[in-house]
């Protein structure tokens, strides 16, 4: 009865296969146009099944799971590659060894004079700074050295509002401007406004300082016009300063920047917010300053990778700039003046030690490419946050129509940071290199882009462990440790040698392997500090002030008032400062 029933079913459903293929066929020879589509869709269908599925980064090929491979390892390069990139990192160079035994020194010494000595009355000394945030930064820093030097009273400083950032905020808006004057007052005097004689306010004579410009230039090439007009506005003040000064001058240096320039307590309030949330999500986190924008990477000349269409936009940007000479990318490229993309910076930070689970704060403006271009960086650390994605729109709306602004959210997220890496040695890298310098040598990454070319071009021939182990090598020296740079190496504000002092007590105390441990920040105590406790003694000998090659002052080459300085044009040389801001 059973074998009788399920012959019954056999024929019904053959019976049904047949009436389903006249009923098909006789539709399809109806309509050819029906036909052609069917059949499309059969050919599509075995097509799809036949063909292997277009690889992934970061994604997990199922012969290594077969082969009883571990989860955690995902590849980035084609599958007979052995560069492969282990999903842990191994250790975390979260602090420096020898960091508790240096502290920031600044102080000045017991010869320095104070303002209310030195002031002339009659000198009033202006500065029109340059460029971004921290391009203004040095301007403004230097600017209170130059009025000290020149014995005048300064007026806050003038914000570039025309440059290429755009922005329209003056001092007031971004730094505590009553901070500023109450903290220097003792080194300089400062004034909010020019002050009126005879009922008209004094209006200043315009000119420029000569680039770099040592203490003698100042004495030789300023003030006789400043003595003359008596009000005088330098333009375009931003490294007009030598980098060799005396070492009081360099603790003056030092007290402007890392003391009374404090942002305003608005910006303060949603910059802590900022690092507060990203403590909430680890304990540790990394800030990477990404400067991967359009117009820099076009300035720079540089080839990133993306074929004819990356040549053609890059190119367009760059002709805007008329005296920019040919590029050569291959040679920019060797001689490490490329930023670093950001799967190369991602690469670099995990063979540093650092796992996929650990979080990456990014500062950064427009990305060149967008998403697509961040993607590999994403797949390497898949916690990735920033401004836009910790705060709500309304917390950033007094702030998102300001780049500076938003700049210094970015900067007190980045200085807080447990460790602080950037892709491109530019004016903010080096500003926060310098500040974690002297606030506890916190760790500090600066790629040595120059040995990372070519191993980044033949990492595809490497296995990971091989990869790593040069990374490692090429970055030593380049992580901020204490004693990295030798005094007066580099720039000031990466490097402010003067600033830094060494407790060689609590050193010694501690035997040669002391425990790792990470400075308190100091630099965030209400009010002056008192940090001179086993300053080390340095002499201060105006007459052995060199320029920036180590000749005497009087054989420096200057430039004054739009003169040429060693084959350099004015206006290529401003547009460098200017661009390259940040």
């Amino acid at each position: 009865m059973k074998k009788k029933t399920r012959e019954t079913k056999r024929r019904n459903n053959a019976a049904a296969v047949l009436r389903w293929i006249l009923f098909t066929r006789h539709y399809l020879l109806q309509f050819p146009l029906l036909s052609a589509i069917f059949a499309f869709l059969l050919f599509f269908a075995a097509f799809s099944v036949i063909s292997p599925l277009p690889p992934v980064i970061n994604q997990h090929s199922s012969s290594q799971l077969k082969n009883g491979a571990k989860a955690d390892e995902s590849t980035f390069s084609t599958e007979t590659s052995p560069f492969r990139v282990p999903r842990s990192g191994g250790r975390r160079l979260w602090n420096s060894m020898q960091s508790k035994f240096y502290y920031g020194c600044s102080n000045a010494s017991d010869s320095f004079q104070t303002a209310d000595l030195k002031t002339n009355r009659n000198r009033y000394l202006l500065i029109a700074t340059s460029g971004g945030l921290n391009q203004q930064r040095t301007g403004i820093t230097d600017g209170v050295v130059a009025a000290y030097i020149l014995n005048a009273t300064l007026v806050v400083p003038k914000l570039d509002q025309k440059s290429f950032w755009n922005d329209s905020s003056d001092f007031a808006e971004i730094f505590d401007v009553d901070w500023f004057i109450s903290f220097l007052s003792k080194d300089v005097t400062i004034i909010k406004q020019l002050p009126a004689k005879g009922g008209k306010v004094l209006t200043p004579y315009r000119t420029r300082a000569p680039r770099k410009c040592t203490p003698i230039c100042y004495l030789t090439k300023v003030l006789p016009v400043l003595n003359k007009k008596h009000v005088i506005q330098l333009g375009k003040f931003d490294y007009r300063l030598s980098n060799r000064l005396s070492p009081d001058l360099q603790k003056l240096r030092c007290r402007v920047n890392y003391h009374a320039l404090k942002f305003t307590d608005s910006i303060l309030e949603i910059g802590k917010r900022l690092v507060q949330r990203m403590r909430m999500k680890s304990e540790h986190f990394i800030a990477l300053h990404l400067r991967f924008e359009p117009d820099m990477l076009a300035f720079s000349g540089c080839y990133f990778g993306g074929g004819g269409q990356e040549r053609m936009e890059l190119g367009k940007i760059r002709r805007r700039w008329k005296s920019l000479h040919a590029s050569n990318p291959d040679k920019e490229r060797r001689q490490g003046k490329c930023p670093l993309t950001p799967e190369e910076v991602g690469l670099m930070l995990r063979a540093l030690g650092f796992g996929s689970d650990v979080h990456l704060y990014v500062a950064s403006g427009e990305v060149y490419g967008g998403e697509a271009t961040l993607a590999p960086l994403k797949a390497l650390f898949p916690n990735i946050h920033s401004k836009e994605t910790l705060a709500s729109k309304r917390e950033l709306a007094p702030f998102s129509s300001y780049s500076s602004r938003m700049a210094a959210l970015d900067f007190i997220v980045c200085d807080e940071s447990d460790v602080f890496s950037t892709n491109n040695n530019g004016n903010m890298a080096k500003i926060i290199a310098g500040r974690r310098r002297y606030f506890g040598h916190k760790p500090t990454i600066r790629p040595n882009v120059k040995k990372l070319y070519k191993l980044f071009t033949s990492r595809h021939n490497k296995t990971w462990e091989e990869f790593m182990s040069k990374v490692r090598s090429h970055q030593i020296g380049f992580m901020g440790e204490p004693n990295e740079l030798k005094p007066g190496r580099g720039e000031f504000h990466e490097n402010p040698s003067s600033c830094l002092c060494e407790d060689s007590v609590a050193k010694a105390a501690t035997g040669p392997n002391p425990t790792p441990q990470t400075l308190p920040h100091e630099g965030h105590k209400n009010g002056k500090e008192n940090i001179k406790r086993n300053e080390a003694s340095e002499v201060t000998d105006v007459h052995s002030i060199e320029n920036e090659h180590g000749q005497g002052a009087t054989e420096m080459d200057y430039m004054d008032n739009g003169n040429a300085v060693q084959g350099k044009s004015l206006a290529g040389e401003m547009l460098s400062e200017e661009f390259f801001s940040d």
